[in-house]
């Protein structure tokens, strides 16, 4: 059995129905994300599917939209819901990581710098080797301040602050040679 775990954050339909979604990039991460997916399930790594849940709006369950992205085929090994930041606050993804021995995570999902950059650090915190596949992960614009930074600029902030710290940044194809 495997001692590593894919955990697919937040990849819900979900987003589709927010006023930031745009599809630049989008076709990009669907490509990496299938790979991704394919190559752990070919190598006996589980995939883990974990849900942004909210009380209102399209995040919540009665939306509808709490379902996988329809690009996605995968069975995952378990599913997850959570309604903060991390994918571990109150889910009970560490209790199955650690019933299975499981000791390594790979990232990927929506959005890079929130849900799977906190799910990282928390990881980390926790004590999870974690490598983190930012070309599988999809974000968007932001602006603070009046300054806004594009997608590109949000990714590699998150590679930054992540590599050598919490996490290993790495491409799909060097996460599945290193399986």
């Amino acid at each position: 059995m495997s001692r590593t775990a894919l955990l697919n954050i937040d990849t819900q339909q979900s987003f589709h129905h927010r006023e930031y979604w745009q599809e630049k990039g989008f076709a990009e991460f669907q490509q990496a994300m299938l790979g991704l997916i394919e190559g752990c399930e070919s190598r006996g790594v589980p995939v883990v599917d974990i849900f942004h849940v909210d009380d209102t709006g399209p995040f919540s369950l009665e939306s509808g939209f709490v379902e996988p992205m329809s690009f996605l085929r995968h069975q995952p090994a378990v599913v997850f819901q959570k309604h903060v930041h991390n994918a571990f606050t109150d889910t009970g993804l560490d209790h199955w990581l650690r019933e299975r021995d499981i000791n390594h995570l790979i990232i990927c999902g929506l959005r890079t710098e929130q849900c799977c950059e906190t799910t990282a650090r928390v990881a980390s915190d926790l004590g999870y080797a974690v490598t983190f596949v930012s070309e599988a992960t999809l974000t968007f614009p932001m602006t603070y301040k009046g300054i806004t930074l594009d997608t590109d600029d949000l990714r590699h902030r998150t590679e930054t602050v992540l590599d050598g710290r919490f996490a290993e940044i790495k491409t799909v194809a060097e996460t599945l040679e290193s399986l």
